[in-house]
């Protein structure tokens, strides 16, 4: 493009090739603008979302590459510029470009990112989401790494060199950064690993960890607590503590000890017998999980009875509605039987009936 600005207005004065220059330029964005926009209509009407991707990331780089190599190559022609500052006005126009093209890479890899989540792979498995944050930042981890080697190689510095120096300043970078490198592989390993994902609720027993997951970063890992605090858990400490992913359980536990009093013993086994219907009836309660329901323990205040089962469901509020419901069921059941559940009490035995009256006397002393 260049080269055939440059032809077109040799010849002129430089006043009139700089008008040249810049007339060709607006006529070139308004070209690019018109010609995006009609692309942009028919990329809509195609059932692909790729096309559409492409055309929206490619308009606004293009807009500035036309203008930035315009308005230098304009500078050039006019003969204004001194020789040393017009070798300088080159090499900012080649880095600009750079910047312009790894711009638009950018955007490309964020509009096919967009794409790709909840999409379904060839077998049948859903890209997540932070499958699709790791393999994003990989790439433009790589655009960025060769549009340095690119700009340093422009500005006349030599490749071997800066590799060679790279490899020795990784190694004191890696001793001085240990803890930064391993949250960094820390956050590989929860990718690749993929314990959890955004969106999912997971829970440490070893720390005072829980909630829901709301970004993997490359260094900290952000949780949302139950009562809105935002935790931010280092990528690294995910490889020494146990982490449990309340999200992903198949079925949720119901396990509870009833307990009667005790001159309520003979009517146990029809209470436990009743319970134990009325679970194996109940639509909450996953019938191929194990259902156990029987009597367990002599407590100090009172005949304990256990219920076991798994609900259907995994969600935590419908979670508990189900348990409300059953325990509720379980106290109708005791007291329908003419049962009450145990508390703490006390029993106090006396041998020999006290004799008030000879207390009296000694107080009337």
């Amino acid at each position: 493009m260049i080269e055939a600005l440059t032809t077109v207005i040799s010849g002129h004065g430089s006043i009139v090739k700089m008008a040249w220059v810049l007339l060709v330029v607006v006529i070139l964005d308004i070209a690019s603008r018109l010609l995006i926009g009609k692309l942009s209509a028919l990329t809509q009407k195609s059932k692909t979302a790729w096309d559409d991707a492409l055309i929206q990331s490619i308009g606004a780089p293009v807009h500035w590459l036309i203008w930035v190599v315009g308005l230098t190559v304009a500078l050039d022609v006019s003969g204004i510029l001194p020789e040393d500052v017009a070798g300088m006005l080159h090499v900012a126009r080649i880095l600009i470009v750079v910047a312009l093209f790894s711009w638009f890479l950018f955007r490309l890899i964020e509009s096919f990112g967009k794409n790709l989540e909840g999409t379904t792979t060839l077998n049948g498995a859903t890209i997540d989401q932070s499958l699709v944050d790791i393999v994003g930042k990989l790439i433009k981890l790589v655009v960025v790494i060769l549009a340095v080697m690119i700009a340093m190689q422009t500005l006349g510095f030599s490749l071997t060199g800066i590799l060679t120096f790279g490899g020795i300043g990784g190694l004191a970078i890696g001793f001085a950064a240990k803890d930064m490198l391993a949250n960094f592989f820390g956050g590989f390993m929860i990718y690749f690993d993929r314990p959890f994902k955004v969106g999912d609720w997971v829970r440490s027993p070893d720390r005072e960890i829980e909630g829901i997951v709301e970004k993997i970063g490359w260094r900290v890992t952000l949780i949302r607590n139950f009562d809105s605090r935002p935790l931010y858990v280092p990528n690294s400490s995910f490889s020494s503590i146990t982490i449990e992913n309340v999200t992903r359980m198949s079925n949720r536990r119901i396990y509870e000890l009833v307990g009667i009093r005790y001159q309520d013993a003979g009517m146990m086994n029809q209470i436990v017998d009743d319970v134990r219907s009325y679970l194996e009836s109940h639509e909450g309660v996953d019938q191929d999980q194990t259902l156990m329901v029987g009597f367990t323990a002599f407590s100090a205040s009172s005949l304990d009875f256990f219920v076991y089962c798994f609900t259907r469901t995994q969600s935590g509020p419908e979670y508990y509605r189900v348990k409300q419901d059953i325990l509720l069921k379980i106290l109708d059941i005791v007291e329908g039987h003419g049962a009450s559940c145990a508390f703490p009490t006390t029993t106090l035995d006396i041998p020999d009936p006290v004799n008030v009256a000879k207390f009296e006397a000694l107080d009337s002393r």
